[in-house]
């Protein structure tokens, strides 16, 4: 043992030895770093910062969710977590900006490129700089790339040029989510009931209101030292006549609203986004085409671009829902709930990238696709799945949207592209009023002409007062601030912002009590109520016109039910009857082909299961018209009255923190009917 720890301690001193010998033939050159020790600095810098920046978000998110659950629990409905989002963004910002600097400034050098191929209005992408080694001869080339025109030549802190908004960061991961999360959880019986006002709302009122605001700004801003074109001004009218009611809508969930209201409101926002994006992406193809003058045959050539955009992001957004709905029927990938969710997430998102990669506009696409997963690929999931997704969507949109609301706040101070202009401002506000008036009133006039169940006038003047803006256009607006005229615009979005989330977003509550809308509103009892009524002044009508055609406001609708009903979902999902039930004989290959071994099992339990979930679409035939339903006076069914009133004496006041205003129902109440019927009846 001793002659072995001998040997041991001989060969450290030798392998030393070595070492030593070694070390004293190194030359000074040979030990210096293996990195740039400044370069070392400078990522270890940028890595911090964005840390910080992060860290300083999520603490104002999580600020935001406690300070809201302490409102929601004191039943403070007078600033929503949006809005709050926004007011912390805007002190954090504040502080920020006015604050000075955190740490030391970083090194920067002026320069300019003398040369006969670049200008200021076509800079170079990236720059190559040739700088010289300290102490040495030779060059190392240094890329820079093109951040965009700055107003003033001392560098920004690096946190202040973090939290400034990125709207690249908005549209490619923040916007997707929350418009799929639209589609997938959207109310679709009311909104397919309302199609024919919500279209009309979205595409006529959105273009009256964008011309609207461009007219009134063009003729204004001629009154102001100004430059301001006319292309500017229907650009800007159609970027700000992009609505957001997020807080509205979260209080009328809060309060179960009329869901014809709420469906009007919702609907309207969300396809409203979708035509400002394509409106102004035609108007400023139109100025390309135009060379600064009315030219017809530019009009026209947006105009079909307007239609093109729309159409392909349509087909795109519906496609990819169906080819998921394809994927989930006819693989076994339901066996593993984990990969089919996915699945699920991966090609819902990239529906959004590649409607953009195709030059159309994603936010079409992904709601489209959003409504087509919800009405088919839902009922492919396994019930893991199911769940997993709609919490899964629900919490991205919740982050998506308070993250959004509260990076708009700190962006405020701390993006340096904005020009103030009182008077600017002020005429702004002017014009969304005046287009906000044309887009309501005359189209719920028009539309109140051809319906029976008419758009009441506290519902159109809750519709005025919900056109609060909000991201969509603010990340419109500050994608492109080369101009003046852009940046007076971005000042002009941000005060428009502001007080309509804040102000308008906080007036809710007390705007409801003054227009005297129903609150409370339970929508399953109201479902059941609205059946019976109309089933009841449907049989009625038969019986007075003697064998009369029915439903005759219905008919593109009811066409469409009908081919998806035979068609659509047999092919997609695992519902009955099969397509060897509803295709030609001469088609039985196919349908044998496209026909799962589940589907062919299903018996009578799936058909009723298949049959009930038709009424999240659409409830009744006859209800399906193009934003019509049937307007009755008949009563609520002496069985469902006496549930409600056993629950209502049951149920206290308080225990419902939705509450009411005292103007519908005292508390919501849900209830479970089993209506007698076989088979393929609905309800």
């Amino acid at each position: 043992m001793a002659n072995l720890c001998k040997k041991y301690v001989i060969v450290v001193c030798v392998l030393i030895n070595l070492a030593m010998l070694c070390l004293a033939d190194v030359k000074p050159e040979n030990l210096k770093p293996s990195i740039d020790v400044k370069e070392e600095q400078n990522v270890s810098k940028h890595h911090k910062t964005d840390s910080l920046t992060i860290l300083m978000l999520l603490a104002l998110l999580l600020l935001t969710i406690l300070t809201i659950w302490f409102f929601k629990y004191r039943r403070f409905r007078f600033v929503h977590e949006t809005g709050l989002s926004m007011i912390y963004g805007l002190i954090v910002g504040a502080i920020i900006r006015y604050a000075g600097p955190l740490g030391k400034k970083p090194d920067y050098a002026k320069a300019a490129l003398i040369n006969g191929t670049f200008y200021a209005n076509s800079p170079p992408e990236t720059l190559f700089l040739s700088l010289p080694n300290f102490n040495d001869t030779t060059n190392e080339t240094i890329k820079y790339n093109l951040i965009g025109k700055v107003y003033s030549t001392e560098p920004d802190g690096l946190l202040e040029r973090t939290v400034t908004f990125d709207p690249e960061l908005f549209f490619n991961v923040m916007l997707p989510i929350i418009i799929f999360e639209a589609g997938y959880s959207m109310k679709r019986r009311h909104f397919f009931k309302n199609l024919g006002a919500i279209m009309s709302y979205a595409f006529i009122g959105t273009t009256i209101s964008c011309f609207a605001v461009g007219g009134i700004m063009f003729g204004l801003t001629r009154l102001m030292s100004i430059d301001f074109s006319l292309n500017d001004c229907f650009f800007f009218g159609a970027i700000i006549s992009a609505t957001d009611p997020v807080t509205i809508l979260a209080i009328f969930n809060d309060l179960n609203v009329d869901v014809d209201l709420y469906a009007l409101v919702f609907g309207e926002s969300v396809l409203n986004d979708a035509v400002a994006i394509v409106l102004s992406g035609s108007v400023e193809k139109y100025g390309e085409l135009s060379a600064g003058s009315f030219d017809s045959k530019a009009f026209f050539g947006a105009l079909g671009n307007f239609a093109a955009i729309f159409t392909g992001a349509f087909a795109m957004g519906s496609l990819m829902g169906c080819i998921t709905a394809l994927i989930t029927k006819f693989t076994k990938i339901r066996d593993f709930p984990l990969l089919e969710t996915a699945l699920f997430f991966l090609m819902s998102y990239s529906t959004f990238q590649a409607a953009e990669a195709a030059s159309f506009t994603g936010i079409v696409a992904v709601l489209f696709c959003g409504i087509t997963q919800a009405h088919y690929t839902y009922n492919n999931l396994s019930l893991e799945s199911k769940q997993r997704t709609k919490q899964l969507f629900e919490l991205a949109n919740f982050l998506a949207e308070n993250f959004v609301f509260l990076y708009i706040g700190v962006s405020v101070f701390t993006f340096e592209a904005l020009k103030w202009h009182a008077g600017f401002i002020f005429t702004a506000i002017l014009g969304i009023i005046v287009g906000r008036f044309l887009n309501v009133y005359p189209v719920s006039f028009l539309l109140n002409l051809g319906r029976s169940n008419k758009i009441k006038f506290n519902f159109q003047h809750m519709m005025m007062f919900s056109g609060l803006r909000g991201a969509i256009a603010f990340a419109l607006a500050i994608r492109n601030t080369s101009s003046d005229s852009r940046q007076y615009m971005v000042s002009a979005t941000v005060i428009i912002v502001l007080s309509t989330v804040i102000c308008c977003g906080g007036l809710t509550t007390p705007m409801l009590q003054w227009l005297q809308i129903r609150v409370g509103v339970d929508e399953e009892l109201d479902t059941i109520q609205t059946a019976e009524n109309t089933r009841s002044v449907s049989q009625t009508t038969e019986t007075e016109n003697n064998g009369t055609k029915k439903y005759e406001k219905a008919w593109l609708v009811l066409k469409w039910y009908n081919f998806d009903t035979r068609y659509m979902k047999p092919l997609l999902t695992n519902s009955r009857p099969t397509l060897m039930e509803t295709l030609p004989q001469c088609c039985l290959p196919l349908a044998k082909l496209l026909t799962t071994e589940e589907q062919m099992s299903q018996g009578t339990t799936k058909e009723r299961e298949d049959s009930e979930s038709d009424t999240d679409m659409i409830l009744d035939h006859s209800q399906l018209s193009m934003g019509d339903s049937m307007e009755t006076n008949g009563a609520m069914p002496s069985s469902i009255n006496s549930i409600n009133a056993d629950r209502k004496s049951n149920i206290p006041y308080e225990e419902h923190p939705g509450g009411d205003l005292g103007l519908g129902h005292a508390a919501p109440v849900s209830v479970r009917v089993n209506i007698q019927g076989g088979p393929g009846h609905k309800l």
